[in-house]
């Protein structure tokens, strides 16, 4: 052991010690153990970072630069707009996606009121199956309808199109937004309740859009959870089968839009979290480019990681949800003022052409055998639409994920400081050892994962996608655990499963590239599996057109309401 990693390496008594300073509630020394095993980890992964890159060369780097770093490698990257490969259609999942009705909605085939009727009855039976609400708001969405039926009826009898691209659409997001009159939960129990002035960017742009809240969901405590348990207000249950994980902490989400209660859902993804419930729960989950949504009024978690993200049933959807929703609102500093392209253009393109990297290492490690050959399926129809495949090696892969931690349990532990000291008690205990990780975490050792993000991304982008376009990873390594198996009283084997879940999504939060989760069938347990696309800074169109080739080719599995 060097003498930077024996001095960077806390004791539980030392935990115990700085938490009584800081005035945080540490139980015992088994949960200051925990929270120091944390902290250890990412020191590890730091210190590994130092040896791979020179410390003089790191210690210039401005972690301010990140932002700038994605938007230049950005427009040095190709992307979709040098492929013109004529169009390959794009499914349109039997008429039951977000575009097919609202098509329906605008001809007059449909009315919203029936429809967002429809919506609550199936949002009461997803709730007894699953409980992904924490609330229902039934006579606001029919008022909302009604007034969406009067607006559609204008539209047809001037003979114009309704300005509103979503207009009578009911969707549902995860409780971590302002809303204006309400106070979110953000999970837990351990606030005090604010009513919000004004609604956060992203849902004031779905409402311009024309859409209606259904309610909010549920969602982890404090978004601290892959898993989808809340000790707080209950857990969210997979919709395929409720003995098993729902995913999180976005679990509402996938759970909502896979019982097909709701179109779509925000979430946020700081580690995975959109795209783990998509991944359980046979849906499609974005997390997009750090910095293409606005996070103006949403929870904060990890700021320099955390990103706002859609689910849907299906890749057009997510497309049409992230056009309305993205770009700079001059709120969010750390949101791209690049302008949005309409992401719909690039469904059509197909895969012609295309390389799909496959990585060499760390990502098809230790993979289950039923994920493996889901994943092998998906190169195999990508490579029958004529895609290239392409072996590539990710560097410092086995880190990433550690590193990203490293970040955003240091950021969490200042933004949760001083609820933690008022009210650390409320928290549940794992989600309390999480939010407390960052006081075993020195600041040079955050500091330096920070600045490591810059030239590991610059290395990922000369070494990845100058190879490929696409890269191909499963979303999860392992199929969807069972509820009781990542339980507190799980014992040992929690850990590695909990690890386990973030392996493959968590470095791309870190490197703050674009990924999504595509459904890629079903285990022979009859639950989803998940496969996941990582694109180049910005290259979502890219993305998304693989996304819906993957769709065309092996259409999402469907769950019986």
């Amino acid at each position: 052991m060097t003498r930077r990693d024996s001095a960077s390496s806390l004791s539980a008594a030392a935990v115990l010690e700085i938490a009584r300073l800081n005035g945080v509630p540490v139980d015992d020394e088994a949960m200051a153990a925990r929270i120091a095993a944390g902290g250890s980890a990412a020191v590890a992964a730091v210190n590994a970072l130092h040896r791979q890159i020179d410390g003089a060369r790191l210690s210039d780097v401005e972690p301010s630069d990140y932002l700038p770093t994605l938007e230049s490698l950005a427009a040095n990257i190709p992307g979709t707009s040098s492929r013109d490969v004529g169009s390959r259609g794009v499914k349109d999942s039997e008429g039951a996606d977000l575009v097919s009705t609202a098509e329906r909605l605008v001809a007059g085939e449909l009315r919203s009121a029936d429809l967002v009727r429809t919506a609550l009855a199936s949002a009461e039976r997803a709730e007894a199956r699953t409980h992904c609400f924490l609330s229902l708001d039934k006579e606001r969405a029919l008022r909302a309808a009604e007034l969406a039926d009067a607006l559609l009826d204008d539209a047809r009898r001037l003979g114009r199109e309704p300005l509103a691209p979503l207009l009578g659409i009911p969707l549902a997001h995860k409780d971590m937004f302002d809303r204006v009159g309400r106070a979110a939960t953000f999970g837990s129990k351990a606030l005090e309740p604010v009513v919000a002035s004004r609604n956060a960017t992203v849902l004031q742009r779905l409402e311009v859009a024309g859409s209606i809240s259904l309610g909010t969901l549920n969602m982890a405590e404090f978004a601290l959870g892959a898993t989808g348990h809340n000790a707080a207000w209950g857990d969210c249950r997979n919709a395929w089968n409720p003995d098993y994980i729902s995913g999180g902490s976005s679990s509402g989400s996938g759970a909502v839009v896979a019982c097909g209660a709701a179109f779509a859902s925000l979430g946020s993804d700081t580690g995975g979290s959109v795209r783990i419930p998509a991944s359980v729960q046979g849906v499609f989950g974005l997390k997009p480019t750090y910095g293409l949504l606005p996070r103006t009024g949403s929870m904060k978690l990890s700021p320099s990681i955390d990103v706002l993200g859609p689910i849907t049933r299906s890749v057009r959807d997510l497309a049409l949800i992230l056009k309305i929703v993205a770009g700079s609102d001059g709120e969010d500093a750390q949101c791209s003022m690049r302008p949005v392209p309409n992401y719909a253009d690039a469904l059509g393109l197909g895969v012609e052409g295309l390389r799909i990297g496959v990585p060499k290492n760390h990502f098809f490690d230790r993979l289950d055998p039923q994920i493996r050959f889901a994943c092998e399926r998906s190169l195999a129809s990508f490579e029958a639409a004529g895609a290239q495949l392409v072996e590539v090696e990710v560097p410092f892969a086995a880190h990433l994920a550690e590193l990203s931690r490293a970040i955003v349990y240091s950021e969490a532990t200042a933004v949760h400081g001083e609820t933690l000291r008022s009210r650390g008690t409320k928290y549940s205990p794992q989600v309390r050892v999480r939010a407390s990780t960052g006081l075993a975490i020195p600041g040079t050792h955050y500091l330096e994962a920070l600045q490591g993000r810059i030239p590991l991304l610059q290395q990922f982008v000369k070494d990845v996608f100058c190879r490929c376009e696409i890269l191909l990873t499963p979303t999860l390594p392992i199929r969807v655990p069972r509820r009781d198996e990542t339980d507190v009283g799980a014992g040992t084997r929690l850990w590695e499963v909990l690890g386990d879940l973030v392996r493959c999504t968590a470095p791309f939060n870190y490197l703050g590239l674009p990924a999504i989760s595509v459904p890629a069938g079903l285990d022979d347990q009859g639950l989803p599996i998940g496969v996941q696309l990582v694109g180049a800074p910005f290259d979502e169109p890219t993305l998304l057109a693989a996304a819906a080739a993957h769709e065309l080719a092996l259409p999402p599995p469907k769950l019986a309401n």
